[in-house]
């Protein structure tokens, strides 16, 4: 019998008109990554509210069982109680606090009735290591990229002693780079015993770090595959997410190119209340009819950055 830290049993969850789940299982082994697959709307961050008391029980039908006992979660406060911590797509990190401030945001170290600042620098340094980052905690979020911040955020996971941790599509802000190390990261968590769910839509992420794999359609469970039994090829999920075969995933386009109707250059914008920030940085954008166009490298990053 599989060690199932979690399993879901006909979660059903309607909003006014719509049924956005229907029956859905879900099982999930102890100390593995598995992953969630889905169109957009199949109803898979909608699942992991549910299971993070985001819906609280009452506001869906069937059961959650986490470590052989059914529980009732009626926040997301109450879902970290015991261990199971969600982090969104947008990160809930305020950014004028420090790194420390908002590991332990709710649940400051205190000594005294006042807070312990020197324990908190101790304890978030701590916690940085662990996801392998060495910034000084009194650091503002701010200050540093959207991927250290998506680190800090799992650092606030780990403060909380979480067991089961919810990533929803954690790599679809980050480059190449901090993919790659967020993926290593939840490799070596996985080494410690903490079991992890993934969303995503990269799929050759999810080749190259799921036990398993869950899809979901139109708010229902279509199958779970399992790397130790099953071929999981990208093709296969595909028709699972869709429900046909795709004969072409990038059919032929003939671009249809118009005159050039907006051109903007040099374009930097500061921040309204630091202006030494600047969160756009000589930005170059044209568009043309029909279609928009940017190049890359003239954007500054997601995060803000500073001079």
């Amino acid at each position: 019998m599989a060690n199932h830290i979690l399993e879901m049993r006909g979660i059903t969850k309607t909003f006014p008109g719509v049924k956005a789940l229907q029956d859905v299982t879900l099982e999930v082994t102890r100390g593995t990554c598995h992953a969630i697959c889905g169109e957009n709307g199949a109803g898979k961050s909608t699942l992991m509210k549910v299971l993070s008391g985001v819906y609280p029980a009452g506001s869906y039908d069937g059961d959650i069982v986490l470590e052989n006992e059914v529980v009732k979660f009626s926040s997301i406060r109450d879902s970290e109680k015991s261990g199971v911590v969600i982090i969104h797509q947008e990160l809930a990190l305020s950014p004028f606090l420090s790194i420390a401030e908002n590991i332990f945001l709710g649940n400051e170290i205190s000594k005294g009735g006042f807070i312990d600042w020197n324990a908190t620098n101790v304890e978030a340094a701590k916690l940085l290591a662990r996801v392998g980052l060495s910034d000084n905690p009194a650091t503002k979020i701010a200050d540093i990229g959207v991927g250290k911040q998506q680190l800090v955020e799992i650092a606030k996971a780990l403060s909380k002693e979480v067991k089961l941790l919810i990533l929803d599509e954690p790599t679809a802000a980050l480059n190449d780079e901090d993919s790659a190390h967020l993926l290593d990261l939840i490799k070596h968590l996985k080494g410690q015993g903490i079991t992890s769910i993934i969303i995503s839509h990269k799929l050759n992420e999810i080749k190259a770090i799921a036990d398993a794999v869950t899809i979901i359609r139109d708010g229902k469970t279509i199958e779970t595959l399992d790397l130790e039994r099953d071929s999981i090829s990208e093709e296969r999920i595909i028709k699972g997410m869709v429900g046909r075969d795709l004969q072409s995933r990038y059919p032929d386009r003939t671009p249809d190119i118009g005159e050039e109707i907006l051109r903007i250059e040099d374009w930097t914008v500061h921040h309204p209340q630091e202006h030494s920030r600047v969160i756009v940085d000589h930005a170059n954008l044209n568009v043309r009819a029909a279609r928009s166009s940017a190049s890359p490298a003239s954007w500054a990053r997601a995060a803000p950055s500073s001079r």
